[in-house]
């Protein structure tokens, strides 16, 4: 009997060894989320259904560009290595200006460059959907823009000086001055 147990001990020993290697299979080939590239551009194509034009504009992250009676604005777009399967997506948000000139959310959501079709923006008159992400863009960065216009407030605030120094007798006076209701001059006060 001991000779059985001893055989089915290690039988058993066996088998939860090769239980143990198949139970827990290795862990899914995924690909690590440093391959996900954040990009500071998305690039978008954009159709004028009454004229037919279609526009491909590019918007920085977290700014927002106007497309007809559409304001769009990407939150994130990411991209893979061109070594890998492309996936492009941007999540964004878009707004529409109605007629009685409010704001109104038509879209927030996920859209796919290589699936345009799957999460674009229908509108009445305009359709907008994600082309892909970039790094760079023609466009300036809003930071530049901004920084071109926003010199320092204390110089901002300060008048040009030729509309400061221009003379207080510069400004014609009236030569045909009308008499005063009650009847007296009004051009000498002296």
């Amino acid at each position: 009997m001991s000779r059985i147990s001893t055989g089915l001990f290690a039988t058993a020993s066996v088998l939860a060894a090769s239980t143990a290697v198949f139970a827990a299979p290795p862990a899914p080939a995924t690909p690590p989320v440093s391959d996900r590239i954040t990009n500071p551009v998305a690039e978008f194509a954009g159709i004028d259904k009454i004229t037919g034009r279609i526009i491909t504009f590019d918007v920085y992250i977290d700014e927002t560009v106007q497309f007809g009676a559409l304001q769009v604005t990407p939150r994130v777009c990411y991209s893979r290595p061109e070594t890998e399967q492309p996936k492009t997506d941007s999540f964004v948000e878009v707004d529409e200006i109605t007629l009685d000139r409010k704001i109104r959310r038509i879209f927030t959501g996920w859209m796919f460059a290589e699936s345009p079709g799957l999460n674009a923006v229908e509108h009445a008159v305009y359709d907008v959907w994600l082309k892909g992400c970039k790094q760079k863009s023609d466009v300036p960065p809003p930071t530049a823009a901004k920084a071109d216009t926003g010199k320092p407030k204390s110089e901002a605030a300060k008048p040009k000086a030729p509309a400061q120094e221009q003379p207080a007798e510069a400004a014609p006076e009236p030569t045909d001055a009308a008499p005063a209701p009650d009847g007296t001059d009004s051009t000498d006060a002296n």
